[in-house]
């Protein structure tokens, strides 16, 4: 079953389903602040493992990086 996806608004195609963890990882944003937000909605970083990713689901990513 494939999945189309968008993430940060660019469209994505899964060949499995995924929970938001796994997508973060193949991303390799797994490290440092995220906020992810799941078809206008804010997903609590508890709730990483357990949100299973859909067909046409939009996702926003915002990673916080550090500088000075």
């Amino acid at each position: 079953m494939t999945l189309a996806i968008t993430v940060n608004g660019k469209t994505r195609t899964l060949e499995a389903e995924l929970s938001l963890q796994d997508l973060l990882q193949d991303l390799g944003m797994t490290k440092g602040r995220i906020a992810v937000e799941l078809n206008g909605k804010i997903v609590p970083r508890s709730q990483f493992s357990s949100q299973r990713i859909s067909n046409l689901d939009s996702i926003e990513i915002v990673q916080a990086i550090g500088g000075g």
